[in-house]
């Protein structure tokens, strides 16, 4: 049974929790090279929690993404949280860069 996340973002934010340290190298001696090192690319994570949207004329605009969805995001558009030893990012919609099938 998963625990219910008691983080609930507001407005058009959206709560990521980033994947696994993809692309780390390790060298003989020990050496950790994360994969920043090599480019800057884009992050990629699961959204497991949405906000209700922003509102745009007077009206609350629908969300793109759902709880769930694997997307790609910006390396330097959010906030890092950590709660129950976990650690999320909350990043703004507009932060993120594609949603992965």
């Amino acid at each position: 049974m998963t625990k219910k996340l008691s983080l609930k973002p507001l407005g058009d934010r959206v709560v990521v929790k980033p994947a696994g340290k993809e692309g780390e190298k390790k060298l003989a001696s020990g050496i950790i090279i994360p994969a920043s090192a090599d480019k800057e690319r884009p992050m990629m994570g699961e959204v497991v929690a949405v906000g209700p949207g922003k509102y745009e004329d007077g009206a609350r605009a629908p969300m793109a993404v759902k709880e769930g969805d694997r997307v790609l995001f910006s390396k330097y558009g959010y906030d890092e949280v950590k709660l129950d030893g976990e650690e999320y990012y909350v990043l703004s919609e507009s932060g993120i860069l594609a949603i992965l099938n």
